[in-house]
C-alpha cells in the first residue's frame, strides 16, 4: 500500500511539473492524517518555487484521486493525506513484501559450548536469534537455524581434566556415578575446577595442553574405543541433552548443529592452502595481519599446529556456504568478539568474498539482573539461563499470576525482545511478568480478552469496505491495524524486532482505548465492531508469533 501511494504522489508531480523524484512518505499524529510527505520541500530549489505553492498545487492534483478521502497543505510544505475507507481496509489486509522469496538464508545463534552450563547471554542470542530467523521466514526466505558450539579445544581439555580426576582417572565406567538430573552441574563445575588449576598450577597446565592434543586427535580420528574417548563422548552427549531440552522449554529448535571437531580441520586446510599470500608463518604459528587492514593481527594456528577459534570460524563458515550456498548469513553474539569477528571475516574475503560480503555479524550487550555483575562461566559466578526462567516463575507466583510455562517464557521473551539490539540488557523479573506494564504476559492477556469478546456473540463475515463511516474511535483502531505490515517491513530491514515489539503494545493500548469508548456486544454497530476486534486478534497473534511468543485464549 505504501508503495501505491509513493507511486500516486510520484505521478502526480510527473504530470504537474514533469519531474522524476523519489517519494517519501511518513506517519503523522493521527489527527493530521494517514500518511504524510514534505516532497514539496524537496521541490522547491529545483522548481524554484515555494514550498507552499508546490503543496497547494500537489494537493489539488491529489484530491483527484479516489484512494484519498481528504489531502491537505500544512507548515511550510507538508502535505497530508487521510486515506478512504476501502484504501484503509486494504492496508489491514495486506501481507509483508516477500523480498527474499526463493533466498537462502543462515541465521546462527545461541552457539553454547558442550561440557559448559548455558548461561543468561545463551539465553538471549537464542530468543533474539530465533525472532530475527521468524522476521526472515516471513520475508519469504527459506531460512536455516544452525548452532555453533566448541566441543574441542583448551576450554574443553580443562574440563576433561577435571572430570578425568573426579572420576579417579580414565574409568568411563564411574560415569554411572553421576545423578542423570545432576550431569549438567556437575559439567560445570568441573569446569571451573578445571580452569583454576589451569590457572593457578603449572603441572596441571602442563597436563591439560596435552590433555588438549589428546582430545584434538580423539575428535579427528573419530576414536571411540579409548577409555578418554569413552569419557569425552559421552560427556559431549550429556551436554547436547541439556541443551536440547532447554531449546524446548523455549520453543525454539535448529536445523543442525556444528561442532568444531566438525569444521576445525576444513579451517586448518583452508588456513594452510592460503599460505603466505594470505595467512603467515610467524614464530611458529600461523596469523592473519589483520594490520593492513586497519585490523589487529591475529594467530589462526598456534604453535603447537592446533587451530585457534579463527582457524575454527573460517572452516565453519566454509562449511556453511558448502551446505546452504546461502545469499545471506547472519551471525548473532556478544559484543565482545564484535573486532575478532571483523578479522576473520576479513581474512575469509581475500579467498572467497561471496561467502564473507553475504555475512552480516549482529553483536548484543550482556544480560544482567538488577544491580548484578557480569557473568564469568570460568569463574562460575554466572547467571544460569534456567535459573532466569526459574526467577521469572516464581515473580509469577509472587504476583498470584498464572505461572503457566507459555506465560513466563513469553515474559522472559518480550523482556529481552522489546530492548533494541546492542546495549547490555538489565532484566526484571517481576516487571517481566507484569500484566499491567509493556510486557508478554501483557500482550497475551490482551489476545485473550479480545477472543473472549469475540465468544460472547458470532462473529460474522462482514464486508468492512462496504461501511460507509466508520466512527474515530473504530478508524483509529483501524489505521494501528495498518500499520503492521510497515513495522514489520521496517524490522525485517533493519533486522530488528524491537519494532514489532513496541508495536504490539501500543495496538493493545490502541484497542483498550476503543473497548472503553465502543460498546462491542449489543450494540447497533456489534457486527461491525465484533469484525473489528476479530482482525486485531487475529493481528495481535500474528505478531506475538513472529517474536516467538505464544498467544493463549486464557491467563
Amino acid at each position: 500500500m505504501q508503495d501505491q501511494i509513493k507511486a500516486k504522489i510520484k505521478t502526480a508531480v510527473s504530470n504537474l511539473y514533469g519531474k522524476d523524484f523519489e517519494v517519501e512518505i511518513d506517519r503523522p499524529e493521527e489527527e493530521f492524517g494517514d500518511f504524510s510527505t514534505n516532497l514539496a520541500l524537496k521541490l522547491a530549489k529545483d522548481l524554484k518555487k515555494a514550498p507552499k505553492d508546490i503543496a497547494a498545487e500537489l494537493v489539488e492534483k491529489l484530491k483527484e484521486d479516489p484512494m484519498f478521502i481528504e489531502v491537505s497543505p500544512a507548515g511550510p510544505g507538508f502535505i497530508n493525506i487521510k486515506l478512504s475507507n476501502v484504501a484503509l481496509i486494504d492496508l489491514i489486509n495486506a501481507e509483508p513484501k516477500q523480498d527474499l522469496a526463493g533466498k537462502e538464508v543462515v541465521v546462527e545463534f545461541s552457539d553454547p559450548n558442550p561440557f559448559k552450563i548455558l548461561h543468561a547471554g545463551h539465553l538471549y542470542t537464542s530468543v533474539i536469534g530465533d525472532s530475527i530467523a521468524n522476521l526472515l521466514s516471513a520475508a519469504g526466505a527459506n531460512v536455516h537455524r544452525v548452532n555453533f558450539g566448541g566441543d574441542v579445544g583448551l576450554h574443553v581439555a580443562r574440563n576433561m581434566w577435571a572430570i578425568v580426576h573426579d572420576l579417579g582417572g580414565e574409568l568411563p565406567e564411574n560415569l554411572a556415578n553421576i545423578n542423570e538430573g545432576e550431569r549438567s552441574e556437575w559439567l560445570s563445575a568441573c569446569y571451573v575446577q578445571g580452569n583454576d588449576a589451569y590457572e593457578t598450577n603449572d603441572e596441571a597446565k602442563a597436563a591439560i595442553r596435552e590433555l588438549n592434543k589428546r582430545l584434538y586427535d580423539i575428535a579427528l580420528n573419530q576414536d571411540k574405543q579409548s577409555n578418554l574417548a569413552k569419557i569425552y563422548w559421552t560427556c559431549r552427549q550429556w551436554s547436547y541433552d541439556y541443551f536440547n531440552d532447554f531449546y524446548e522449554r523455549l520453543n525454539i529448535s535448529f536445523e543442525r548443529y556444528y561442532p568444531e571437531s566438525e569444521v576445525a580441520g576444513l579451517g586448518v586446510s583452508i588456513v594452510k592452502e592460503h599460505i603466505p599470500e594470505i595467512y603467515q608463518k610467524s614464530q611458529g604459528a600461523v596469523i592473519f595481519e589483520g594490520e593492513k587492514y586497519g585490523l589487529y593481527n591475529n594467530v589462526f594456528i598456534n604453535s603447537e599446529g592446533l587451530p585457534t577459534y579463527a582457524a575454527k570460524d573460517v572452516g565453519l563458515i566454509t562449511k556453511k556456504w558448502q551446505d546452504y550456498h546461502y545469499d545471506k548469513s547472519i551471525i548473532i553474539t556478544a559484543n565482545e568478539i564484535a573486532d575478532y569477528m571483523k578479522v576473520v571475516l576479513k581474512s575469509v574475503e581475500q579467498f572467497a568474498p561471496e561467502m564473507s560480503k553475504p555475512t552480516v555479524h549482529i553483536v548484543h550487550g550482556i544480560v544482567k539482573l538488577i544491580g548484578g555483575k557480569k557473568m564469568s562461566s570460568r569463574a562460575g559466578n554466572i547467571i544460569k539461563a534456567v535459573d532466569l526462567l526459574d526467577l521469572t516463575t516464581q515473580a509469577t507466583k509472587e504476583r498470584k499470576l498464572n505461572a503457566d510455562p507459555k506465560i513466563t517464557t513469553a515474559a522472559v521473551k518480550y523482556a529481552f525482545i522489546k530492548q533494541r539490539i546492542g546495549g547490555d540488557i538489565i532484566y526484571d523479573p517481576s516487571e517481566s511478568v507484569s500484566i499491567e506494564g509493556n510486557s508478554g504476559p501483557y500482550l497475551q492477556y490482551a489476545y485473550a480478552r479480545a477472543v473472549s469478546i469475540t465468544k460472547k456473540a458470532e462473529a460474522k463475515d462482514y464486508d468492512l469496505k462496504s461501511v460507509e463511516a466508520f466512527t474515530k474511535e473504530e478508524r483509529l483502531l483501524i489505521r494501528k491495524i495498518g500499520e503492521y505490515v510497515e513495522v514489520v517491513e521496517l524490522a525485517i530491514k533493519e533486522l530488528k524486532p524491537h519494532h514489532v515489539a513496541g508495536y504490539l503494545y501500543a495496538l493493545a493500548q490502541t484497542f483498550n482505548h476503543f473497548y472503553e469508548s465502543s460498546r462491542v456486544i449489543g450494540d447497533e454497530r456489534q457486527d461491525i465492531r465484533l469484525a473489528l476486534v476479530k482482525i486485531y486478534a487475529n493481528q495481535l497473534a500474528a505478531g506475538l508469533k513472529l517474536l516467538g511468543l505464544e498467544p493463549i485464549e486464557s491467563i
